[in-house]
C-alpha cells in the first residue's frame, strides 16, 4: 500500500493534485489561500497565491485593486502619494493639494525647488526681479508693494543719489540742505575733512569745518589776531571797525579787563579810565 500524501489542513489526498509546500508541511490551494493568503485592504478578498500583490504600509492589494481614489488610475507602477490613508496619483494630489507659482500659475510638482514668500509661492526659476528679470533664486531682495527687486536694481531704481558723487546710499549718509550725501563725502569744502557728526558752517551754500571757516572767513581779534568765530558760545566786542575776544577785550595799559566797563581809544590802543587819566597829565 502506497504513503498517503495528504494535505496537512484538510487531511485530503494530493496525488494528483496541485499543492504548495510551507514550512516543510504540503497544503492544497484552497486551504494555502485560506491560511497564508493576506485580505485586499480595498475589495476584503484574498489575495490568491497566483495573484500579484502590491503592499504599502503594511497594506495589501491585489493588482487591480491599487489605484488611484480620485481618477481610478492604477497605481501599480506610477508614482503616487498617500494622503490621510488614501491612495493619490501625483496628478490628483498636485491638482488638490499643491500650490500653484503666482508667476506661471502652473503647479509646483512636490519635490521640486521652490520659493515661499507673504503666502504666496514661485517656482524657483520664476522668482525674478522685476527690474533685470534674472532669478533671484536665494539671494536677498527687496518688496515693493507686489513687485521684488534685486538689491543691486532696487538701489538703482529707488535708493538716494550721493550730492558729490552720484552714487546710490545703500545705508546710512547724511543730509545737508535737504540732500543726501555718503559720510565720507560730507566734508569741508577746504581741508576735505570729514564733517559727520562734527561741527560746521557754511558759506554760498558750501560747508566749511569750523577751523577753516575761521581761518578763510572770520574777522581777526585785535588783541591775538586769531578769528572770531563766534562758534561754541563764545563771545566777542566789536567797537567801530575792531573785534576782540572778550577775554582779549582789556586795557592796553594795565591789561585789566574793559568788558562791560567803560574805555577810551587812544589811537591803536583802548584804555581803561584810569590809564587814560594818567596818559594826559
Amino acid at each position: 500500500m502506497a504513503d498517503r500524501f495528504d494535505c496537512d489542513n484538510c487531511k485530503e489526498s494530493l496525488y494528483g493534485r496541485k499543492y504548495i509546500q510551507s514550512d516543510e508541511s504540503p497544503y492544497c490551494i484552497p486551504c494555502y489561500d485560506n491560511l497564508f493568503s493576506n485580505t485586499c485592504d480595498e475589495c476584503k478578498e484574498l489575495i490568491g497565491h497566483d495573484a500579484r500583490e502590491l503592499f504599502y504600509e503594511d497594506r495589501h492589494y491585489h493588482e487591480h485593486c491599487f489605484r488611484c481614489v480620485r481618477c481610478d488610475r492604477s497605481l501599480a507602477d506610477e508614482p503616487f502619494t498617500s494622503q490621510d490613508d488614501a491612495l493619490l496619483c501625483n496628478d490628483c494630489y498636485c491638482n488638490e493639494f499643491s500650490s500653484k507659482c503666482v508667476a506661471c500659475d502652473k503647479i509646483v510638482m512636490p519635490g521640486t525647488r521652490k520659493l515661499e514668500y507673504a503666502g504666496s509661492t514661485w517656482h524657483e526659476g520664476c522668482f525674478i526681479c522685476h527690474s533685470c528679470e534674472q532669478p533671484i533664486g536665494s539671494k536677498s531682495f527687496i518688496p515693493d508693494k507686489d513687485e521684488h527687486y534685486c538689491v543691486a536694481c532696487y538701489e538703482d531704481k529707488f535708493a538716494p543719489r550721493c550730492t558729490r558723487c552720484k552714487k546710490t546710499l545703500a545705508k546710512g549718509g547724511v543730509t545737508y540742505r535737504d540732500e543726501p550725501w555718503h559720510k565720507e563725502c560730507f566734508v569741508c569744502t577746504n581741508c576735505k575733512t570729514q564733517l559727520a557728526g562734527q561741527h560746521f558752517t557754511s558759506r554760498d551754500d558750501s560747508p566749511y569745518c569750523l577751523k577753516c571757516f575761521g581761518n578763510l572767513y572770520a574777522k581777526k581779534c585785535e588783541a591775538c589776531t586769531k578769528p572770531i568765530t563766534g562758534f561754541g558760545g563764545g563771545k566777542y566786542i566789536s567797537f567801530e571797525d575792531r573785534q576782540w575776544h572778550q577775554p582779549c577785550f582789556t586795557c592796553s595799559e594795565c591789561s585789566v579787563s574793559l568788558v562791560g566797563a567803560g574805555f577810551f581809544p587812544n589811537g591803536d590802543r583802548i584804555l581803561c579810565r584810569e590809564c587814560n587819566i594818567n596818559s594826559n597829565l
